[in-house]
């Protein structure tokens, strides 16, 4: 199906959607981590990368990955329209996530990143943060 807007016109209108970012993987990690009663964690602190959830006093960065965006090996499937477009677009997420970690480690932060699909092994997840956190 061919598209009823000029590629210029396309390019314009998609960039005015402004996407709501990882919302709900983030809620469940919250909550996972309320019921834990794992505290003193914030979220969308300015630190590099943006974490999602951060242990200032710890120095440990937590990020929530959507399986589609951050390419998880096991759920990530290349979608067949724009082929090209979305391998470059997700190689370019990964990228950034190894730039990102490369960064809050050299400043002394461990970083820890969670996968979508992991969300449902809560307590491997809690366990994980817990020795983090230490």
């Amino acid at each position: 199906m061919s598209d009823v807007f000029s590629k210029q016109r396309r390019s314009e209108v998609m960039s005015r959607i402004r996407g709501k970012g990882n919302e709900k993987t983030e809620v469940r990690l919250a909550k996972l981590l309320r019921e834990a009663g794992i505290k003193s964690w914030r979220r969308h602190q300015p630190i590099p990368g943006r974490p999602d959830f951060s242990f200032r006093k710890q120095k440990v960065a937590v990020f929530v990955d959507g399986c589609f965006w951050h390419g998880c090996p096991r759920c990530f499937r290349l979608p067949k329209q724009n082929r090209a477009f979305w391998k470059a677009k997700i190689e370019g997420n990964r990228k950034r996530d190894r730039s990102v970690k490369g960064r809050l480690r050299r400043l002394g932060w461990k970083v820890i990143r969670i996968r979508e699909c992991r969300l449902k092994h809560a307590d491997r997840i809690v366990a994980k943060i817990r020795q983090a956190i230490g």
